[in-house]
């Protein structure tokens, strides 16, 4: 059944607060930042988390339509966005970023929590609601499984890390929005939207916030290593009791239909959904994509403001 979005009230969308927690690696101290919507002394949080390369600035939208019934926290991944980066570039992996959710649950003070994650964000969650006693009670994964096909992984390889700058803002927009082009048709006025926040100013030039040593881990995994990975994925996604929905974007190169089908297998309560028209990873701006996640986490036919 199609539904019509409402969009919410101005009072609420511009509620967005950033704050910050502090974390620990075995190489020191760091701070994670997080932007929070919504009521603060709200019991019910979404938590939604990134891609690769991206920020929690992603989810604005989906705090927007959420922050009504939610407390929506929208962490930046260390060695991204406004977060510290690490001492240790060998850190930039699942453990340390499960690890650095659950202090951020933890500054919460929540005892349950929803998680929407994209890409990325999807392996965190997934790495923490396979664990006993996990804290998530529902999980939506967007464009990711516990298989990333190698096709993605190379495409990945030919820009991660590249530390590259720009003349002005908007060249270091446009950049990203091509890296991101299977994401969907997204406005310039949308891209400029999500795109900005990766972007910082440095010596008179503009460069992405993202630390590029994320890339190290990248580059030193080898075929063993990613089996192992893969196979600890899944292993956690069939302890997962809770509803999990898996969204795949149509022409995802990452998320095979194939993975998707043997999450559906595999998981207790996995469910799946289906985007045209985009690849990875659906951006989740436009409000039927919107009422995908909402009917999904809220039990509900439509988003009504």
């Amino acid at each position: 059944m199609s539904a019509t979005i409402v969009e919410a009230a101005p009072s609420v969308v511009s509620a967005a607060r950033q704050r910050h927690v502090q974390c620990i690696s075995p190489s020191g101290l760091h701070r994670m930042a997080y932007t929070e919507w919504g009521d603060p002394a709200n019991p019910r949080v979404l938590v939604c988390v990134h891609g690769l390369t991206r920020s929690g600035r992603d989810f604005d939208e989906v705090a927007k339509a959420f922050s009504r019934e939610y407390r929506v926290v929208c962490p930046d991944v260390v060695g991204r966005g406004l977060s510290d980066w690490l001492a240790d570039p060998k850190n930039y992996a699942v453990p340390q970023y499960v690890s650095d959710m659950v202090v951020l649950i933890a500054r919460l003070n929540v005892e349950t929590v929803d998680w929407f994650g994209t890409s990325m964000g999807g392996l965190i969650g997934l790495g923490l609601a396979g664990l006993p006693n996990s804290p998530i009670r529902k999980m939506l994964l967007n464009d990711v499984g516990p298989h990333i096909e190698p096709a993605a992984l190379a495409r990945i390889g030919t820009y991660l890390g590249r530390d590259e700058t720009f003349a002005t803002l908007q060249e270091g927009v446009d950049h990203a929005a091509q890296l991101a082009a299977s994401f969907g048709p997204l406005s310039a006025e949308e891209w400029r939207a999500i795109n900005t926040p990766l972007m910082h100013e440095r010596d008179g030039r503009w460069a992405y916030r993202y630390d590029p040593k994320i890339a190290v881990p990248f580059a030193a995994a080898d075929s063993n290593a990613a089996s192992l990975g893969e196979a600890i994925l899944w292993r956690s996604l069939a302890a997962i009791r809770h509803p999990v929905l898996v969204v795949r974007g149509e022409q995802s190169d990452l998320l095979s239909r194939e993975t998707v089908e043997k999450m559906v297998a595999t998981g207790q309560a996995v469910t799946s959904a289906e985007i045209q028209g985009v690849g990875h990873a659906p951006a989740f701006l436009a409000p039927d994509q919107i009422d995908i996640a909402y009917r999904f986490f809220l039990d509900t036919e439509t988003y009504k403001a």
